[in-house]
């Protein structure tokens, strides 16, 4: 039905009619004022900067996907490394204000695994020190605290649409914001700046195409469903591996959850080497995620994060997706407990 739209429309990309159909469902789901869609998530995170005027410090997790550090550099700003807490492995916001120097204009964290950062000291923070807050939001499509989405927090908040995502465009990303003004400066940037013939700002080409909204439109409907999948497949998990997981993820009750992600923590990196060894033997390829610490990157001259660097040499996620079977998670959880249990 989609395909057969942008073909009748003869409009395959630029704002199209389906990427506007798109924005506003995505609005209404996930119950936020406005979602710029954009070509992927790190354009999202490097439009996110740039439309906040940052240029010089900010302050940033070094546990996350390494484009969260990337857009920093990438806009030609000082990324400053504050370590997480070892309990749900975001940034700790107890270290932020340490941290802080004349240069600092924003703080950077990521709501790893979809579990929400200390949303409430960094606003607080950020209020005393005149800092702006971005979010790389990439895991927490759906996710909710106190039954309002995580997704408003903050000044901007960034989501991945990649494919490896719960929702996905195949490839795509977006914005979420709070204020018309903000909305049209993101949109007018996404588009080289311009609109029609005339040019009215500095832009970057961030838009995304008809097809990849037609993927969004026709995977949006199905996402509840798939959260209750993995639900239960992370409850099933747990089942087994509660007892011999250092990660807690009875974390994801404290609020409403999208169970994306499974992580598993060893005690140390050789037996996480060796597990990861036996599984692969075994035919099951659980992924190191996150690795290395971003810290110690030869591109970054970040301090020292001893609890990023120590959970990062011992984690990886488990296989979780909509076409597991509860007894393919049996055999998983089964060759783990028998390897280390």
């Amino acid at each position: 039905m989609y395909i057969s739209k942008i073909w009748k429309n003869s409009w395959l990309t630029n704002d199209g009619e389906l990427l506007r159909e798109l924005e506003q469902k995505l609005e209404a789901y996930l119950g936020v004022k406005h979602c710029v869609v954009v070509s992927n998530g790190t354009i999202a995170l490097q439009l996110a900067i740039k439309a906040l005027g940052i240029r010089k410090e900010i302050i940033t997790t070094p546990y996350s996907y390494v484009a969260t550090t990337n857009s920093i550099l990438w806009e030609n700003c000082n990324p400053v490394f504050v370590d997480i807490n070892d309990r749900n492995f975001v940034i700790d916001a107890t270290l932020i204000e340490k941290s802080i120097t004349e240069k600092t204009e924003a703080i950077l964290a990521t709501h790893c695994y979809g579990i929400p950062c200390d949303t409430k000291r960094i606003n607080e923070i950020a209020s005393k020190y005149n800092l702006k807050v971005i979010y790389d939001a990439a895991h927490s499509f759906k996710v909710e605290n106190n039954g309002a989405s995580i997704l408003n927090e903050g000044n901007l908040s960034t989501l991945s649409f990649h494919a490896t995502k719960l929702f996905h465009t195949v490839e795509g990303g977006a914005i979420i914001c709070h204020d018309d003004v903000m909305a049209d400066k993101i949109r007018l940037m996404r588009s080289f700046g311009h609109i029609g013939d005339e040019y009215y700002s500095l832009g970057i080409n961030g838009k995304n195409s008809e097809f990849h909204a037609a993927m969004g439109l026709s995977v949006l409907p199905h996402v509840q469903e798939l959260i209750e999948i993995r639900k239960e497949l992370v409850n099933r998990y747990n089942l087994h591996l509660r007892n011999v997981n250092l990660f807690n993820s009875a974390l994801y009750e404290d609020y409403q959850h999208n169970y994306s992600y499974y992580p598993f923590v060893v005690e140390s990196e050789e037996k996480l080497i060796d597990l990861i060894q036996y599984l692969n033997e075994n035919s099951i390829f659980p992924r190191r995620y996150f690795f290395p610490s971003l810290n110690i990157l030869p591109h970054h001259k970040g301090v020292s994060c001893p609890v990023s660097e120590s959970i990062s040499r011992r984690v990886i996620c488990l296989p979780l997706h909509h076409e597991l079977l509860i007894d393919q998670v049996d055999t998983i959880a089964n060759l783990i407990t028998n390897r280390i249990g």
